[in-house]
């Protein structure tokens, strides 16, 4: 796993519920899914949307793989998902990410995300303006 990219990167705040921290008294594992579902949808919905560009449309995770670095506990303060692009083929692409705050790197992750067709149900290519829009993070 990439640990740190030159990539210009998407940045997420996301704040530790309550409701995140597991009787270890840490966030609990599959909770940084969540994490990561957050900051995808930040990503490729609402940031292109608020831009005046079209969202993404039709995406699907075809795998995780997360490395957890250090426990995160309740805080006040937000952490960072940082999210980067690292590979862009026709019909999917991988994309990284960091959950961290500026001392400590909690997790870091990757997904490799495909293009989907949800009324052909199958897969389909990027659009032109999609890949322009993953070259930005990569």
């Amino acid at each position: 796993m990439v640990e740190r990219s030159q990539a210009q990167r998407h940045v997420y705040p996301r704040t530790v519920r309550f409701a995140d921290i597991d009787s270890q008294g840490h966030v609990n594992n599959v909770r940084f899914l969540d994490y990561l579902e957050d900051a995808r949808f930040g990503m490729f919905h609402i940031d292109p949307y608020n831009a005046g560009e079209t969202p993404f449309k039709g995406l699907v995770v075809t795998r995780h793989e997360i490395d957890y670095r250090r426990p995160l506990g309740f805080r006040a303060t937000p952490v960072r998902v940082e999210s980067w692009v690292t590979e862009i083929r026709p019909v999917r692409f991988t994309l990284q990410y960091e959950i961290r705050d500026d001392d400590e790197l909690f997790v870091a992750a990757m997904s490799v995300i495909a293009a989907y067709d949800v009324e052909g149900a199958r897969p389909r290519r990027l659009t032109e303006s999609e890949l322009a829009y993953l070259k930005r993070f990569s």
